[in-house]
């Protein structure tokens, strides 16, 4: 048995952005915009929309979101009194507008609902609604029930969950990933491909996940390096921006795995871009998966899995899953994705590193469990 959820609406194509304005009509004429540190790059949107007659809040994420901005951002539209929020960026400002579309609805402790350092519990009322637009090519956030926060005093990062947290719409525009710096095309692209890889191999797995996975770890293969050579073409901007979303709409509902474990603990405790930690973490995850299947369940079906992996990526049909790392650190050091060191990890953090990441929600879906040992050799590799 599975379940698959998505976003109520999804919307894909060059040029769909021209009819935000009037697909928000739904959900008032008062609203919240979410945006990343530079809300020029979505100018034109928010002109469109204040031309058409809607009253725009401006609300600037300038990093990846904390517990405390997403409260700050509540209060925010609490004042203007708005109506749904939209979120009009990357990850973070997604990730930021769907906590504060539900927080908006639901007052009280964020620790309520937030996993793992919190108590979980499913909200008591519904969000205001959501739309996501993303200006990246990465996350998927616009497809997920989930925005990680940071908990600044727990210093980790965590999910605040709910399956009413799926956006009311998703409307993805790949010319609005036009712009992207190159350094910013590579983390992003990076984390798409690991969040269509980690579903694959997922304990969690189901067909559907499958089926989407199979096309979209393919495409990454083609698109990535074609885009991070040349920012304008068009056609790789478009199979990258459906790698993000097949990769939102995968991790949902089959969970990731190791990689994200680690990824979370470590972007709450140092700064460091989430897509370029996923980066160094994947060939090395990789392989400690691979070695520790064949040592402690050589029969797992899982380990096919890595072979099909390194097929699709090498595109070569008798690839085997070593290829499949090569190909991935080759396409990593390309991209000149840095170690973990360089974000101040120290042999002094790794045991706590792995302890948080044990805990994490992502870890659930890893193929095989890992042991702290194995957990630790995995960041000093990455180190």
């Amino acid at each position: 048995m599975f379940q698959f959820a998505t976003a109520t609406r999804i919307i894909f194509g060059p040029g769909s952005s021209d009819d935000l304005a009037d697909l928000l009509r739904p959900w008032g004429t008062r609203l919240l915009v979410v945006t990343g540190s530079d809300s020029s790059r979505c100018g034109p949107l928010l002109d469109a929309l204040t031309g058409d007659g809607y009253s725009v809040h401006a609300f600037a994420v300038g990093g990846e979101p904390t517990v405390g901005l997403a409260l700050a951002g509540v209060n925010t539209a609490r004042e203007a009194d708005c109506q749904a929020v939209v979120s009009i960026g990357g990850g973070s400002a997604i990730d930021a507008g769907k906590a504060i579309a539900a927080l908006l609805t639901n007052p009280g402790d964020p620790l309520d609902y937030l996993e793992v350092v919190g108590r979980g519990q499913p909200l008591r009322e519904l969000p205001a609604p959501f739309v996501a637009v993303p200006t990246t090519a990465g996350t998927g956030a616009e497809v997920t029930k989930n925005a990680v926060l940071a908990s600044e005093e727990h210093h980790v990062k965590v999910s605040l969950r709910d399956d009413a947290m799926l956006p009311k719409l998703a409307l993805i525009d790949s010319r609005l990933t036009h712009s992207v710096p190159r350094d910013v095309t590579a983390a992003t692209g990076l984390d798409a491909l690991t969040q269509v890889l980690e579903p694959y191999v997922s304990c969690k797995a189901n067909p559907l996940t499958d089926a989407l996975c199979v096309d979209a770890l393919s495409r990454a293969a083609r698109a990535l390096p074609r885009v991070y050579a040349d920012g304008r073409d068009e056609q790789a901007r478009d199979d990258m921006a459906m790698v993000s979303l097949i990769g939102g709409l995968a991790l949902a509902n089959a969970k990731l795995g190791a990689v994200h474990g680690f990824a979370g603990p470590l972007g709450g405790m140092f700064t460091a871009p989430h897509g370029a930690l996923c980066a160094r973490l994947l060939p090395v995850v990789m392989r400690a998966n691979l070695d520790a299947m064949r040592r402690r369940a050589p029969d797992s079906p899982y380990l096919g899995r890595y072979e099909t992996v390194a097929q699709l990526l090498t595109g070569h049909a008798n690839a085997k899953a070593e290829d499949g790392i090569e190909w991935v650190q080759s396409l990593c050091q390309s991209m000149n994705i840095p170690p973990l060191a360089t974000y101040g990890v120290t042999a002094n953090d790794l045991a706590t590193v792995v302890a948080k990441a044990a805990k994490s929600s992502s870890m659930q879906g890893n193929p095989i469990v890992l042991s702290a040992d194995e957990l630790t050799d995995v960041l000093l590799a990455a180190s």
